[in-house]
């Protein structure tokens, strides 16, 4: 599942905000047609977070499907699918019901094309309920 959202962005490389909201708002809007959520995201500073998705991003790249770049003790880590990864997301991805699929490309084009402000804001402009432990002022 996490490759196949993240395959969407092709090479791209998501920054921290960017996977947290890409998974928080699939796992919103689609855990019905998934059968399940996938995380378990709470509020927090800048919004919904599960320390999940990053421990599930470490499995992968693990297994040779994705890249952290940028190291632990930096702010500018972000992750990319490897060509195996991509390779396998867009498998898993091609099995998905066809709106599962428009969604999820349709999330992640927003996901990668606005700023960490604009991505927090509309998050709690939609889901209110996750800005009651935030620090972000926009």
């Amino acid at each position: 599942f996490v490759l196949a959202a993240l395959s969407t962005g092709g090479s791209h490389a998501y920054s921290p905000v960017q996977v947290q909201k890409l998974f928080f708002i699939i796992d919103s809007e689609l855990s019905d047609e998934l059968g399940k959520k996938y995380f378990d995201f709470k509020p927090y500073h800048y919004g919904p977070f599960d320390r999940e998705v990053y421990s599930t991003l470490a499995q992968l790249a693990a297994s040779g499907f994705v890249e952290v770049l940028g190291d632990s003790w930096t702010t500018k880590r972000e992750y990319r699918l490897t060509p195996e990864g991509l390779e396998r997301g867009k498998s898993e991805f091609a099995r998905l019901p066809e709106k599962v699929r428009e969604y999820i490309s349709s999330v992640s084009d927003f996901i990668r094309t606005h700023s960490f402000s604009q991505l927090v804001s509309a998050v709690y402009k939609h889901y209110p309920e996750m800005a009651v432990n935030s620090v972000f002022k926009s």
